[in-house]
């Protein structure tokens, strides 16, 4: 583990190479899994805030799921998630553009609609964050579907902390980021 200011940063997200592959993987991740992305306890207002925003940009499987479920769900676990649709499918926030996953967040941020990008679980995989009081613990998490995104990865020698910069800065600040590099360098 690597310490940069209130955080533990595993050597994996150093090592490991990783790029999404969209035109491989088609975004599968935000299909597939035990339930939708998880939430911090701020992004929940979030949410429900610009749910009206992005509607039309909604599948409607998806807009029934929000209807039913609301903008965000406590999952089984007893952990806060987007929802899903049918309750453990895709999560509802997905659109497809040729056969391919889109955020429909992300869409009405780069369409200057709303002022957030994404979920930060979402903005940040494949590192998951494990929340303690003092600090945050940063791992790679190793999924069987981002096979491709580390075979792509490692072709173009891109370790998770590089492909992540943004989001990391994002949720860290640039001071964060640049202190990570620092201690990489050091390594």
């Amino acid at each position: 583990m690597i310490e940069v200011q209130n955080t533990l940063v595993h050597e994996e997200v150093i090592h490991e190479n990783f790029v999404c592959n969209l035109n491989k993987c088609k975004g599968i991740c935000c299909v597939e899994g035990d339930s939708g992305a998880p939430l911090d306890q701020s992004e929940k207002a979030i949410l429900e805030d610009i749910y009206p925003k992005i509607r039309h940009l909604l599948a409607e499987k998806g807009i029934a799921a929000i209807e039913e479920y609301g903008t965000s769900v406590v999952d089984a676990d007893g952990d806060l998630t987007t929802p899903c649709v049918d309750g453990h499918k895709e999560c509802a926030y997905v659109t497809f553009e040729n056969g391919i996953t889109k955020c429909a967040i992300e869409k009405a941020y780069e369409q200057g609609l709303v002022d957030w990008q994404k979920p930060i679980s979402c903005h940040l995989y494949p590192i998951r964050i494990t929340q303690y009081p003092e600090f945050d613990v940063l791992n790679y998490d190793r999924w069987s579907i981002c096979k491709d995104a580390c075979t792509f990865g490692r072709e173009l020698k891109v370790p998770v902390y590089q492909f992540l910069k943004g989001p990391l800065i994002r949720k860290y600040g640039e001071e964060w980021y640049a202190e990570l590099e620092n201690s990489v360098h050091q390594i």
